[in-house]
């Protein structure tokens, strides 16, 4: 009786569960066909492959037939044509209906012909293709960024935004940038005048003269000149004074001449190192403080560089090859010309700058600026009328000239460098030591003889070559 009930409570409990879960039945009605999985079909792009079955089949189905078609020649041979790179599966069914195999088919992009190209184009270039999914992988060392950008390019016609690039460039990567600024100024300036002053009285002292031109003209001028005296204002290199009385006139005439000339050199050799595609700036000068005024009358200060000024961005090309995008500028502060308020004066910039981009080899020179500047400028005053009269019209004419020229060169060669071991290197601090308490109040050194190889460098004469030495 017991067992009778306990049969009947779990039918009822298996029936109450397979109610609740009419899904549950449902699913196990279904079941995946299992057929022979076929090896992986490789398609290149835009082309065809033929693929014969072992059985008959009756009917043809692919996933996805925007990345292959297919099309049966016979009962047993289906033609698979790759359209666009990417993955599908072909299902073949037999006459039966049932399943007779699943095909993963691989459309990849045509890396025979690529491959060919590539080697067509870039010779010599041990560059590996593979594919990966949907692309191409690029890998190797090449030679240059050029041919690493060719070849990415001609990548991109066969695998348009799907290639992978793993490829390195070999060979000296960092390029040292030598920059030599010259630049000479000279200037000549002459200047001639005479001056004529006149004095005294007449008429019993009734009536008084006193006259003067050029320098002569102030009364501090004319009374030194008529006393035997040359004016205290002059600035000229050689002045003449002629004195004499005509009676009660006294006759004062000064003969002043003027001649200056003056040469300025400016040489700048800054070196400076940077990596193929970054950017090295340079600044052998300083910093100005300009004072500026804000809106709610507060003054701050900005701070303008001066000097010698240097940026680059080398791009080693191909092999030796170096492509130079370059900004240069020689700045000097010029207080002839400045601007002045209140309390304080800011001084003028003279400033010749350049910015180019230029190709060349290792080791080759090119002049990327030059400037010739040449500015004349001559003055003629006299008193009128006077001043025309032949002969006697000289002592109130007075004539200057100025010429000054100016040449500047800027001359780059680029290096390729490859760095060395620290021992190899030595500092212009090297050669010098700081003297003791006996070498400087015994013997008055300012310095103490170096040591070793520096010291043999720091004994030897100072009137031959120096530099940087390039192999």
């Amino acid at each position: 009786m017991i067992n009778r009930r306990t049969l009947r409570a779990g039918l009822m409990g298996v029936a109450l569960c397979i109610a609740a879960a009419p899904g549950l039945v449902q699913a196990q009605s279904l079941r995946v066909l299992q057929g022979n999985n076929a090896r992986p079909l490789d398609v290149p792009m835009n082309r065809a492959v033929v693929v014969e079955s072992d059985r008959p089949f009756a009917e043809l189905s692919i996933a996805n037939p925007n990345i292959a078609d297919i099309s049966s020649l016979s009962d047993r041979t289906i033609y698979v044509l790759g359209k666009t790179p990417g993955r599908t599966t072909l299902t073949i069914l037999g006459a039966d209906g049932n399943l007779l195999s699943n095909v993963d088919v691989h459309v990849t992009p045509d890396i025979e012909e690529f491959k060919e190209r590539l080697a067509q184009i870039l010779p010599g270039e041990p560059i590996e293709v593979r594919t990966a999914n949907d692309g191409i992988v690029l890998s190797g060392t090449v030679s240059s960024i050029s041919r690493l950008d060719r070849a990415l390019e001609l990548a991109q016609r066969y695998a348009p935004e799907s290639v992978s690039n793993l490829m390195s460039v070999g060979g000296t990567q960092q390029v040292m940038l030598r920059v030599r600024f010259a630049e000479m100024s000279r200037s000549v300036s002459q200047s001639l005048s005479s001056s004529l002053a006149l004095g005294g009285t007449a008429l019993g002292g009734d009536l008084g003269l006193s006259a003067g031109t050029n320098t002569l003209s102030s009364n501090a001028g004319r009374t030194g000149a008529l006393s035997g005296a040359l004016p205290a204002s002059g600035t000229s290199n050689g002045s003449t004074l002629f004195g004499f009385n005509a009676g009660g006139v006294e006759i004062g005439l000064l003969l002043e001449a003027l001649e200056s000339r003056g040469v300025v050199r400016t040489l700048a050799e800054p070196n400076l190192t940077a990596l193929s595609g970054q950017e090295a700036s340079f600044l052998a000068g300083g910093e100005y403080p300009v004072p500026i005024s804000q809106e709610d009358g507060a003054v701050s200060v900005d701070y303008k560089p001066f000097g010698v000024e240097l940026t680059f961005i080398p791009t080693v090309v191909d092999g030796d090859l170096i492509n130079l995008e370059l900004r240069a500028a020689v700045s000097s502060i010029d207080s002839s010309n400045g601007f002045t308020s209140g309390s304080f004066t800011i001084d003028a910039f003279r400033r010749r700058e350049t910015s180019t981009t230029v190709e060349m080899r290792d080791g080759e020179s090119f002049a990327i600026a030059g400037l010739l500047q040449d500015d004349f400028s001559d003055l003629s005053g006299q008193v009128p009328w006077l001043g025309d009269v032949p002969v006697l019209g000289a002592l109130f004419r007075s004539a200057s000239y100025e010429r000054r020229q100016t040449e500047l060169v800027i001359i780059i060669t680029p290096h390729l460098v490859t760095p060395t071991r620290g021992e190899a290197l030595a500092l212009p601090t090297d050669r010098v030591r700081p003297p003791s308490e006996r070498d400087l109040f015994l013997f008055g050194r300012t310095e103490a003889p170096a040591a070793g190889a520096a010291g043999e460098i720091a004994r030897q004469d100072f009137s031959g070559s120096y530099g940087y030495v390039l192999d």
